[in-house]
């Protein structure tokens, strides 16, 4: 789960979002530490990163273990031991025995893809069988690695090589029976960075590849129309931008979104939505919301010209905003994402300036009641079901101001706007899963 802390590149190793990508791997971005002197070793780093991927995997079985409150007490011995192999490990940083640097390198790439397992498999628990398969290949590589510790290079690369191919594949053939869920709790923030005026957005791509990490940053609610783009989450926290594009159009609120290379944002003083290509620097496509409230006539509860939410989740591309035919209660409308036309609407019963933000996760709409301080997700309405239900779903506005909020389905987590600070929530959502029964 995600800490409550700052990220430093001079910290720790730091996984500040996770994911399931189209294949069902289980994949996560960290911000890497600055290299000290006693990490010059490569083998030791190396040796020390396997460690931290086996450790999260231990962790991931001791989350499902307690959702199906068996093995309890195993759980807690296995990470006790984990733990201690973590400090027999920190041993070996002063060792500088030769180790087979493609060999852990090869090794050191798929154990990355199995990080984080938390987010996707914490609700797996209707499969008791197959938890206690995973603890006991976790408990033969910790062995396995033990070994390695004990005694550098006298270990049979090739066995431990396809036992991690064989627990990849066991956990993607899993993660691969989670369909879309429903929001059930929200935990953190992880505080990414520190910048800019109280009011702005941040964000990545949901639909970019693995290796795309893009982070674009729009700072106000107004007057603006300079996008900076990241190459990477690091990058962002250290201030390193790699592009700068000048809009031909300012925004207006903060609630814009970046989806499959394009970024989709609300014209100032109308409710144009535009849609501009990063690629190739030009506006796509532009349209009229029809009737929908704008500038500050249907705001969420913070004001900043929030009338329009443009927002994405794994169905597609969604507005939100409120007409005086809906007396100014929310609208739900599906996009479609090359020419912006309105697909289909929902009128919701739900009073636009009430809400303090709102988001998207698998077509049910998430609606906060404030931007303060006691905030919490207190509405729901499902498009599938053309239905609502009042929720009482608590979060952390650690600093008492949210300015934007919105959901990115690959990394399956909020990103914030919480008061000139740049923040991450983690979401826990409650999964249906499907059986060989299903159609």
């Amino acid at each position: 789960m995600f800490s409550e802390t700052q990220i430093s590149p001079k910290e720790g190793w730091q996984v500040y979002s996770s994911a399931q990508d189209p294949d069902g791997r289980c994949i996560c971005t960290v911000v890497a530490p600055e290299q000290n002197l006693c990490s010059r070793d490569a083998k030791s780093r190396q040796l020390r990163q396997l460690l931290e991927k086996v450790q999260n995997m231990s962790q991931s079985i001791e989350v499902l273990n307690l959702r199906t409150q068996r093995d309890f007490q195993y759980v807690l011995k296995m990470e006790t031991q984990m733990k201690g192999l973590k400090a027999k490990f920190r041993q070996i940083e002063d060792d500088r025995k030769t180790l087979m640097t493609k060999h852990f390198q090869e090794l050191k790439e798929k154990m990355d893809e199995l990080l984080p397992l938390i987010p996707v498999l914490e609700q797996y628990k209707t499969d008791a069988k197959l938890i206690t398969q995973f603890k006991e290949e976790i408990r033969n590589l910790s062995t396995v690695l033990t070994g390695i510790q004990e005694e550098i290079g006298a270990y049979d690369y090739d066995e431990l090589h396809q036992r991690v191919l064989s627990l990849e594949t066991r956990l993607r053939d899993c993660m691969k029976k989670l369909t879309c869920g429903k929001l059930m709790k929200i935990t953190g923030p992880i505080t990414v960075k520190i910048s800019g005026t109280r009011f702005g957005a941040w964000m990545t791509d949901p639909l970019a590849s693995e290796k795309n990490n893009r982070v674009w940053y729009m700072d106000s609610y107004t007057n603006n129309k300079i996008v900076r783009e990241y190459k990477s989450i690091a990058d962002f926290v250290s201030g390193a931008e790699s592009r700068t594009y000048n809009l031909p159009f300012k925004w207006a609120g903060t609630n814009h979104v970046v989806y499959n290379g394009s970024l989709y944002f609300n014209k100032y003083q109308s409710n144009i939505i535009i849609k501009y290509s990063f690629d190739t620097g030009r506006v796509l496509a532009q349209r009229s919301l029809e009737y929908a409230g704008f500038h500050n006539v249907y705001p969420y509860t913070w004001g900043g010209f929030s009338d329009i939410d443009l927002m994405a989740d794994e169905i597609g591309l969604w507005a939100v905003y409120a007409t005086n035919q809906n007396a100014g209660n929310i609208v739900i409308s599906q996009l479609n994402q090359d020419t912006l036309e309105v697909l289909k609407s929902w009128s919701t019963g739900y009073p636009k300036r009430s809400a303090g933000e709102s988001f998207m996760i698998c077509g049910t709409l998430y609606v906060t009641n404030s931007h303060l301080t006691g905030a919490k997700v207190y509405y729901s309405y499902s498009t599938k079901t053309s239905t609502y239900e009042y929720t009482d779903i608590p979060f952390h506005n650690q600093y008492f101001h949210i300015s934007m909020l919105d959901y990115n389905a690959r990394d399956r987590a909020l990103y914030a706007w919480n008061n000139g600070h740049q923040v991450l929530f983690n979401v826990t959502l409650f999964h249906v899963i499907k059986t060989d029964d299903d159609t």
